[in-house]
């Protein structure tokens, strides 16, 4: 979940195996403990017991004050993986801890053991109030999770053919939202060859999930898998927040930090993962304080931890269906895909913008299946030494074509207008025109999809200048950075006004005032702020969204101390 935490495999115990062993599992003085107890209560285990369980929610973290626990991985085919046994003075959790996810391992006491259980609220009391040490805890919770990503161990099993799509579907929205997970190939693997000859009886039940606790599903959505895993969990309908962040994008996750660390209660919501489109971006290189540049998915991720950190509950994936401003009690309800409900008395829209879908013929038909919203490291294998078309001329295409150049035989990048310049950084047509094996077609646009087995094979195209010759290109994958709308259908009905196109007024764009000064980032209702990609006028760049989010807190502490909402 952050570039700077690579770490190997999460099997056996020894430095190969994790190369920041120290930092990793490090032991705690005597002197270390007594500061942490007043966060924690004594727990006594007799041998072979379990202190937690894979699937089920962690308790919190545990400190070993005698004995031993062994820390073993499980998945749903029945294999029992050893991982490490820690003693006395080390401690037992990894980041979804944080706040209270269900454990992606198992740990079982070898003897009798004494602990001291932290559960999830002290334990974020604790990395706030002990900076020192809650450094080195912190930084060791996030390597224990990168170990089992980077390992692929734990987590649900997937099985299907390698260059299916719905694999990498499901294989890209796992690993978007830090979720350890590992493929088996039927092809070439028993175990996983079995399992498809008794569950998938046609070839659209593929990929199998085989969840830790055995459950199997057939390809499921992406909501299927995240209720089976459990990461959506039940949040307390009588639960008041000062604010809820609707959007877990740069600028939402800003909002969620800045407002969490300075005392508010902060709920965030996204439909899919935390990064938005940011974090699907192979390479950022314009972000300051990265010279060197970051991928999306850790730059997402590090704020990810962050707003845990502060106590910023992380409603991920929950997608939200309607905003509700006319309670009479002043309060503001969301309701969710699912049925609930939530309460807030501030709401900060930073929905971001769905990617945009061109008119072209068949494209519902690939989807998944070989037409790409987005560049991964998952898509690009599935591109090696493959001819690619890339249709886009924006950043983000632009960042796109370079990662892609370096797995694909080639790709043939194709732009509507007659250049570049007007919307893609100068320092990526640099790189762009020095890569051999990017294809500029310009005035050119994709007309239609073909293909064979529920697989994308040919991609139909025309230049503008000739609109009756349409030629072809063999391919197996087609990726589309045309742009994005704004998500704001969730606003209908509550009175939060936008533009022509979709985007969210705010300021003195909205035109209210109602005799007071209206926010910046404040919408056309008192209480409702919008930041980021959703927002009309925005710079459409993730150091904007990032500053939005940041500098929205200020007018939240100005709305909430008006007096306006009832106190918590």
């Amino acid at each position: 979940m952050s570039a700077d935490t690579a770490t190997g495999p999460a099997t056996g115990q020894n430095t190969s195996a994790f190369p920041r062993l120290e930092q990793t599992f490090p032991t705690l003085t005597p002197h270390e403990i007594g500061r942490m107890r007043r966060f924690g209560e004594l727990r006594s285990f007799r041998h072979g017991e379990a202190l937690f369980e894979t699937g089920k929610p962690g308790p919190g973290m545990f400190v070993v004050l005698s004995g031993h626990v062994a820390i073993t991985l499980r998945d749903g085919l029945g294999h029992v993986t050893p991982v490490i046994d820690q003693g006395e003075g080390q401690f037992l959790a990894e980041i979804g801890q944080l706040s209270g996810r269900v454990a992606l391992v198992d740990g079982h006491a070898e003897g009798d053991v004494e602990t001291l259980l932290i559960p999830p609220d002290r334990l974020r009391a604790l990395l706030m109030a002990e900076a020192d040490l809650g450094e080195r805890i912190m930084r060791a919770l996030v390597l224990r999770r990168v170990s089992l990503i980077q390992g692929n161990a734990g987590g649900p099993v997937l099985i299907g053919p390698a260059l299916l799509g719905d694999m990498a579907r499901l294989q890209n929205f796992l690993t978007r939202n830090g979720q350890p997970h590992h493929l088996l190939d039927p092809e070439t693997d028993k175990d996983a060859a079995d399992l498809v000859a008794r569950y998938a009886a046609e070839r659209s039940d593929l990929p199998l999930v085989v969840c830790p606790d055995g459950t199997v599903l057939r390809n499921p959505s992406e909501t299927s898998l995240a209720l089976a895993m459990g990461m959506i969990t039940n949040h307390a309908n009588d639960k008041l927040y000062d604010v809820a962040v609707v959007g877990g994008g740069p600028a939402g996750l800003a909002t969620a930090v800045y407002a969490a660390s300075e005392g508010l209660s902060v709920a965030v919501f996204d439909s899919r993962a935390f990064g938005g489109q940011a974090g699907a971006s192979a390479r950022i290189e314009n972000y300051l304080g990265f010279p060197t540049g970051i991928s999306g998915q850790a730059l997402a991720g590090r704020a990810y931890n962050q707003a845990q950190k502060f106590g910023a509950d992380m409603l991920i994936p929950v997608s939200i269906r309607s905003l509700d401003c006319s309670k009479p009690d002043g309060l503001f309800a969301l309701a969710t895909e699912c049925g609930q409900s939530l309460r807030a008395k501030s709401i900060v829209v930073a929905s971001g913008a769905r990617y945009r879908r061109p008119e072209i013929e068949n494209l519902d038909a690939y989807e998944g299946r070989g037409v790409w919203y987005w560049a991964s490291p998952i898509e690009a294998r599935l591109c090696k030494d493959q001819d690619v078309v890339l249709v886009g001329g924006g950043n983000s295409a632009g960042q796109a074509a370079v990662f892609l150049s370096t797995h694909a035989r080639k790709v043939y990048m194709i732009i509507r207008g007659g250049g570049l310049g007007a919307s893609m950084s100068h320092y990526l047509i640099e790189r762009i025109e020095a890569t051999d094996n990017i294809e500029l077609i310009f005035n050119a646009e994709v007309v239609g999809l073909e293909g064979e087995d529920a697989s994308l094979r040919r991609v139909r195209w025309r230049s503008r200048l000739a609109p009756d010759e349409v030629q072809s290109f063999d391919t197996r994958n087609l990726f589309l950075f045309v742009g994005a709308d704004p998500a704001t259908g969730w606003l209908e009905g509550c009175g939060v006004r936008v533009d022509r196109a979709g985007f969210v007024l705010t300021g003195v764009q909205n035109g209210q005032d109602g005799g007071r000064p209206v926010p910046l980032l404040e919408t056309t209702v008192p209480g409702v702020f919008a930041v980021g990609d959703v927002r009309s006028g925005s710079v459409k760049r993730v150091g904007g969204a990032i500053g939005e989010g940041a500098q929205v807190v200020a007018a939240l502490h100005g709305f909430l101390a008006d007096g306006s909402k009832p106190a918590l």
